[in-house]
């Protein structure tokens, strides 16, 4: 049996995997930085989404979007997760 590594390694190997895996890079990249925010600050999706006024479902569907490449969420909604984990939100174009 593989490992999700290993599978991932044997799937980008095709380039049209490889191709769609990069165009995702920025996707993931930002939600890596929201799950190690909310990991800092020892929060669950539910104590962020309290924080954030909502509810845990939203912050679900938040973190689920940028690892699927689904809705990208509004400059507004990713500066309340910030202030959320005790955060600011920066934006760089680079």
């Amino acid at each position: 049996m593989l490992t999700h590594k290993q599978f991932v390694k044997r799937m980008l190997r095709k380039p049209a995997v490889r191709a769609e895996f990069k165009a995702l890079e920025p996707e993931f990249a930002l939600l890596d930085q929201l799950l190690k925010a909310r990991a800092r600050a020892g929060l669950s999706q539910a104590e962020v989404a309290r924080r954030m006024g909502t509810h845990a479902p939203a912050v679900a569907r938040l973190e689920a979007s940028l690892g699927s490449g689904g809705h990208s969420p509004s400059i507004s909604t990713l500066r309340k997760y910030a202030a959320a984990v005790g955060k600011k939100l920066l934006v760089r174009l680079g």
